[in-house]
């Protein structure tokens, strides 16, 4: 059912930080910037956030993947990795060493040093960051993702998110429901060290928490983590969006019958979706999923371009 990670909806305090530091130690650019619709806020459900500043934004390379800022002040006593939902977003890189060097004169905190995943010549090495606007990054170099996106020598510094990174209560719950209610293939869980929900919930930094793997289109993929019994759901504010990663989008072929809508699909004409359907569902940790459509059949391809570049079909 889903395919490829399309489009991230991020909630920060301050737009302009946030603009500037990925402007220049990622290399991103903005591709369209505005005022929520209050079209957009009811298709979220989120009618408080209905004329507050948005951005678009894209890595370098015009890599059709989204991440769109929205700026939205209840944020203040939001924390990364202390709440169910999405936490994390992973960023592929070319060299996580030379992404760390810069981002140490810079708006971003570096929370967790570069390292290799696992003792190997070819495994991936990661770093994470905390943004201005409190988003928490993955950075990692990983040539398998590189090579399954069709990537060479020649990507940006700073590529595309191709992993999001989420958190619920229950493995048996999330498993469930990406590999049973949207029939994803999901790996059997193990457990790992996870510093950053250690660090965040000043647990012991040698706790094991069970990880598995939902794997999406080649190149992407979800991270499910079972969370400790201190973390708790997200604190949403009526009206608005989740605090943090908000909302995360994926392409699909089609949509599962077994699907519970919070918003049912509509054609939406604003950047990205470009005039194709989206619809939003809820999952066990409290995420909201947004699934983007191809087009109904009869409506052609005619679409207005995010710059070079649109959603994939």
């Amino acid at each position: 059912m889903l395919k490829e990670l399309a489009l991230i909806t991020i909630t920060v305090s301050n737009l302009g930080q946030v603009e500037s530091s990925w402007q220049q130690n990622f290399g991103y650019e903005v591709v369209d910037r505005g005022q929520v619709s209050e079209e957009l806020a009811g298709y979220w459900q989120a009618d408080e956030m209905s004329g507050r500043p948005y951005m678009l934004m894209r890595p370098a390379n015009a890599a059709p993947v989204y991440i769109r800022f929205v700026e939205d002040e209840a944020l203040e006593d939001y924390r990364p990795m202390t709440s169910t939902g999405w936490n994390a977003t992973e960023l592929l890189v070319r060299d996580t060493d030379l992404v760390a060097e810069r981002l140490r004169e810079s708006a971003f905190e570096i929370v967790g040093e570069p390292k290799d995943l696992w003792p190997a010549p070819d495994a991936p090495r990661a770093m994470q960051a905390v943004g201005p606007g409190k988003e928490l990054l993955y950075l990692t170099t990983n040539s398998q993702a590189a090579d399954a996106l069709g990537l060479d020598e020649s990507m940006p510094l700073v590529e595309r998110p191709f992993i999001m990174v989420l958190g619920g209560s229950s493995m048996g719950e999330l498993t469930q429901f990406y590999g049973g209610t949207l029939g994803l293939r999901v790996d059997p869980p193990s457990f790992f060290r996870i510093t950053m929900i250690s660090k965040a919930n000043k647990l012991d930094i040698e706790t094991t928490y069970p990880l598995a793997v939902a794997y999406l289109a080649p190149g992407y993929l979800i991270e499910l983590d079972e969370m400790p019994d201190v973390v708790k759901p997200r604190p949403i504010e009526a009206g608005h969006l989740p605090p943090g990663i908000a909302v995360v989008g994926f392409t699909a072929d089609d949509t599962a019958a077994a699907v519970d809508w919070v918003s049912r699909p509509r054609v939406i004409n604003a950047a990205p979706y470009d005039g194709r359907r989206a619809g939003l569902i809820r999952g066990p940790a409290g995420e909201l999923v947004e699934i983007i459509l191809p087009r109904e059949p009869g409506t052609g391809d005619a679409r207005p371009a995010v710059g070079n570049g649109t959603l994939p079909d």
